[in-house]
Order: structure tokens, then sequence, then C-alpha cells
């Protein structure tokens, strides 16, 4: 999903026939004029499935933890809710509807997306290319990270690791030796062994824009949700990948289809040092915000049929939420600003 604050501005087109760094492939490839993220229709919706398309449990579970961030504010006059990478809209227009009256009332929801705004949205959900300066609230980021789009390094047969250069239609060759501040950091948060092959996904650039985005609250909490890994178990062989009408495929950097890798979730941590940071998976903070997979008593089903089979495909819907090895392993990055941790758990 894309922001105007993905680190840069698009690179200039008509250069998708040479050879690049991933890192400009990508950003022309999502956010030139002709990229993936600035075509009309239905929106990233169409080609993957996040945790606010899987179910409105995951909406809910957002409102829940905003009406907590309002009440550490002491329930502010006006109460904002950043929805970065907005795609269509639906996270924004789901909290909204999921918001206690009272809470809504005082709530100015901002969808912060490149693309133009969607018909038929929410007309209390204010649309921008930027999130505003001074939140005083909640700013989500579901699945932006991502897409903040990064170089490739690869060790070549010297043990050395080299910038990965693509072309339009997706073939790769070695360009030169990862130097300055991407070989710092490299060495502190994906020290790459002298083994032909190995790859890394250079994330400083994700760093750098969490650290901005997150530096706009100015009391609240800043959350990123996305495909993460930490230190402890980097992918040797890195994670970039393609996504085209709900199918994985190979990341082709000709605008056709999503290009994306996980999260060093760490390192954007530490990028924006805030007291109280903590990391979690996506299953823990969810449960700690009232979605639950067990399924409901089933005396239920004799007392109340109707009943039952709705709370049986919640449970479900939850499921699905917080299943080990799919969206319950997305990490969450959570850093509140002056206020103590309202996820808790």
């Amino acid at each position: 999903m894309a922001s105007a604050r993905a680190g840069e501005e698009p690179v200039t087109p008509g250069t998708g026939e040479g050879l690049r760094g991933w890192r400009a492939a990508a950003r022309d490839a999502l956010y030139g004029p002709e990229g993936f993220y600035r075509r009309p229709g239905e929106g990233p919706a169409g080609h993957f499935r996040t945790s606010v398309h899987a179910s409105p449990l995951f909406a809910g579970a957002v409102a829940r933890l905003l009406c907590r961030v309002d009440d550490a504010l002491g329930r502010p006059a006006v109460l904002d809710f950043v929805d970065m990478a907005a795609g269509r809209g639906e996270l924004a227009a789901g909290v909204l509807a999921a918001l206690p009256a009272g809470v809504a009332e005082r709530t100015r929801a901002c969808a912060v997306e490149l693309g133009g705004r969607p018909a038929g949205l929410d007309q209390r959900v204010e649309w921008r290319t930027e999130p505003p300066d001074g939140v005083t609230g909640l700013l989500f980021a579901n699945e932006w990270l991502d897409n903040v789009p990064v170089d490739v390094a690869e060790v070549d047969a010297a043990g050395v690791p080299r910038l990965v250069l693509v072309r339009g239609d997706g073939t790769e060759r070695l360009g030169e030796p990862v130097t300055g501040a991407e070989a710092a950091w490299l060495a502190r948060w994906w020290p790459l062994a002298a083994e032909e092959g190995l790859r890394a996904e250079i994330g400083l650039p994700r760093d750098r824009a969490w650290a901005e985005v997150a530096g706009t609250v100015a009391r609240g909490l800043a959350v990123a949700v996305d495909y993460a890994h930490t230190a402890a178990a980097r992918p040797p062989f890195g994670t970039l990948t393609g996504f085209r009408e709900g199918r994985e495929t190979a990341p082709v950097p000709d605008g056709s289809c999503d290009i994306t890798a996980h999260v060093a979730l760490d390192a954007c941590a530490a990028a924006c040092a805030l007291p109280g940071t903590r990391l979690l998976a996506q299953r823990e903070a969810l449960d700690a915000l009232g979605v639950s997979g067990a399924r409901p008593p089933l005396a239920l089903a004799s007392t109340d049929p109707a009943g039952y089979v709705r709370a049986l495909a919640s449970a479900g819907e939850a499921a699905e939420l917080t299943a080990p090895g799919g969206l319950g392993d997305f990490g969450w990055l959570v850093q509140p600003v002056g206020i103590g941790d309202p996820i808790g758990g």
C-alpha cells in the first residue's frame, strides 16, 4: 500500500529497460505515474489479502485500540486516527463504523494514500497524500513498510556483498559492492556470511520512513503491522517477491504487480527509539484487544441456532487473523508517545 512518505519521490519513468538497483526500480514500478499503486480500480484488495480484507474483526480491534488511546489521552476534543497506506480506505471507514458514537463524533480520520479517493468512501474520512503533523491519537500503518522500496544485496563468489541490479523484465545481475550507510546497516542489522548467493534487503529507507511518520505523533500511539523478521531469524536468501491477482509471482518491476519484502521491524524500532517500544506477534496483539478464535459453546446451537452460526463464523475469521504460519505471525511494532502502552497483555 502506498504513501507519499515512502522515503523518496518516484524516479523518472522510461528507464525500465536499463539496469538499476531494486530500490529505484520498485519505486518507479509501484509509485510512478503508471505505477501499480497509481492505477484506478479495485486497489490492493484485488491482488492480495490483508487483515483488513480478511474480516471486520480487525477494524473492530483497531477501534478498541483507538478507544484505549483516547482514554489514555484524557478524551481530547479531537482524536486523530491516521490510516497509513490506506488502499481504498477500508480500515479508516471500518474503524469509524466500529467506534462508539461519542468517540466517533470526536474522531478525525485521515486516510493516507497516493491513489485517488475512491467513490463512496465515508465522507468523514479525510483523504491525504501525507500524514498530518501533530497527531493526537493513533497512527496505524498496516502493511505499509513492506512496500517502501529497498535495495537488495547478494554475496558474490569472493564473499563480497554487492548490489543486485534489475531490468524491467525482472532479470538481474550483480553490481558494485555495498558501501557507506547501506554497508553499515547490513553490518548491524543483517550481516551476511561470505557464502555465495546469500541475500539481504537493505532496510535503511524503511527505518528512515518509519522514523519520519512516527515522528508526526505528538501524543498517542504509533503502530506498524507487517510481514516481519528480527535479527535472531533473518531469512538467508531474502524475501523479495511479487503479487498479482491474488497469487504470489516473480517480482517484475514493470508496474504489473505488487513488489514487496518482509520488514526488519527491530531496525525500524531502533530508528525511532521511544520509551515503551515493543514488538509482538499479531496473535498476541489481537488477543489483548479481544479477538479470539475460540469456538462458541455447542449448547448455543440448540438455544440460539442463528446466534451459534454467527458466532461460529466470527470464530473462523478470528482464527484466520491469528493463525500461526499466516496473519497471526505478522509483527506489530508498538510505540507509545507520552502515554502508557494501551495494548497491555
